[in-house]
């Protein structure tokens, strides 16, 4: 047996274990787990970023892009957001034992649902370590024992992080096999994960493209993935100049490395002569290369604000970086044509002043999560009121956006009688 094939057969058995228990703890326990796993994290801020800058320094000397830095670098505001989120979990509803719905039958059996752990997740992701501490922290409310494998990159920063949010978490009752992490960065291993299907009950991936195809062709397990973020903002005739400018910039520039950061602006044909040079310089002043159709590259030029021919890829592609780009769009009918076509059914908007329009982008744009006049960037579990989240989902089945703790779990039925049996 491989060293590879050992640590994951090992932890696997462990983190199965550990899930039965989980099922049971109380909400009081997890939630002290929880306060304390904030704790430490802010207590110990010293030692992991002093593990991040390692991790940063050599991913920086190996060429890694600049999004993935980003990506990767843990600062100590980021840290405190950490520890925030975490407390955000807590405060939440502990959904494991909800009843979700419950009916008398004409023969008395009490018949109802009742919602429990989905028992281990497996998690392989690339670059974010706060990905650690946020999935921990989910599974963990949500009843869940979890396999953590994070990417090289982040090995230092994932191993101090995991080490601290497992010693908190047991510190306070909890089973410490409930928290698995993988040191092992052999790529082999990602493989001989997908092949656990008798350990884990469900798979997240969160990485590039390459990543998600391969585990949706290799996962031997159900799995939940968001792949691509393909993300547009329409500014339509009706919208408010300073509103548009505000949310195009806001969910460009604010973080440009995220699936939820704008790719692609379309402008409606009778506002942009007005509009488009105004949200071109804002976003030029920003830093970002405007990539533009010809009616978009004409108004830009003819305003003086610079920018550059879209080539054939530029439309529908995930930039993660400072670039966007630019199409003027014949009304509501072309920016929906265009989003059915390059969109990835991640986040989109609209920015009206129309209750028409608007709620007709909201009833014909399939995605994950549409918005009127808001930016993309709020597509986050935290921002949706969730504590944090595992991933989210561009899926259609059992979970959709940010998957929170609800997206964690499952039912059974539960059957209440006083000695009935079924008819011959």
């Amino acid at each position: 047996m491989t060293a590879v094939a050992n640590e994951l057969d090992m932890k696997g058995a462990a983190a199965k274990a550990a899930s039965r228990r989980m099922a049971t703890l109380s909400s009081a326990v997890k939630d002290q787990a929880l306060h304390a796993i904030a704790d430490a994290l802010l207590e110990n801020q010293d030692e992991i970023l002093a593990a991040n800058g390692a991790d940063c320094n050599e991913a920086d000397a190996n060429g890694l892009g600049e999004h993935m830095l980003d990506r990767l670098r843990i600062t100590p505001g980021r840290l405190a957001g950490y520890a925030a989120d975490v407390r955000a979990v807590a405060a939440l509803p502990d959904p494991v034992g909800e009843v979700l719905e419950s009916r008398r039958m004409p023969n008395g059996l009490q018949i109802g649902r009742r919602r429990v752990p989905l028992g281990v997740i497996g998690t392989i992701f690339e670059s974010r370590p706060n990905v650690t501490v946020d999935i921990a922290s989910l599974c963990l409310k949500s009843g869940n024992a979890v396999i953590l494998r994070g990417g090289k990159e982040a090995i230092r920063s994932n191993t101090v992080l995991t080490r601290i949010v497992r010693e908190a978490a047991a510190g306070a009752g909890v089973p410490v096999e409930a928290i698995q992490f993988i040191e092992s960065t052999d790529r082999a291993l990602v493989g001989e994960m997908l092949k656990l299907r008798d350990v884990i009950d469900l798979m997240v991936p969160r990485g590039n493209a390459d990543l998600i195809r391969r585990v949706y062709a290799e996962a031997t397990m159900p799995v939940v993935a968001g792949g691509v973020g393909v993300c547009h903002t329409y500014v339509d005739s009706s919208a408010d100049l300073t509103m548009a400018r505000e949310i195009v910039v806001n969910a460009k520039c604010r973080r440009y490395s995220i699936c939820n950061a704008l790719d692609t602006v379309l402008i409606d044909a009778a506002i942009a002569p007005t509009h488009l040079p105004a949200i071109g310089r804002a976003l030029g002043a920003r830093g970002v290369e405007l990539r533009c159709e010809p009616r978009a590259r004409d108004l830009l030029e003819a305003a003086g604000v610079p920018c550059v021919p879209a080539g054939p890829d530029d439309f529908g592609y995930e930039f993660l970086a400072l670039i966007a780009a630019v199409k003027v769009v014949d009304g509501l009918d072309g920016a929906l044509a265009h989003i059915t076509d390059y969109g990835s059914g991640h986040s989109e908007a609209i920015v009206t002043e129309s209750y028409t329009r608007a709620q007709r982008f909201l009833d014909e744009v399939d995605a994950a999560a549409v918005f009127v006049n808001a930016s993309t960037q709020f597509t986050d579990g935290a921002q949706f009121g969730l504590g944090a989240e595992v991933g989210i989902s561009t899926q259609k089945m059992h979970a959709r956006g940010p998957l929170g703790l609800r997206e964690l779990t499952s039912y059974k039925w539960v059957i209440y009688g006083d000695g009935q049996i079924r008819p011959e």
